[in-house]
């Protein structure tokens, strides 16, 4: 099974790791070495960061 583009850019997610403080693990691991709390954690920053941008704040 072929899987689907990201949504998300990798300048994006790679930022908020940063910001949340798991790039290094990004860095060292790749994506897959990633706790799923913090994917669910970066994935939540990014909604928020968009419902912002939507909004006009």
């Amino acid at each position: 099974m072929a899987r689907k583009k990201g949504m998300m850019s990798e300048k994006l997610k790679s930022e908020i790791a940063k910001e949340l403080g798991v790039y290094e693990t990004v860095r060292q691991e790749g994506w897959g070495g990633v706790s799923s709390r913090d994917c669910g954690n970066i994935v939540k920053k990014a909604i928020e960061m968009a419902e912002r941008n939507m909004s006009g704040k």
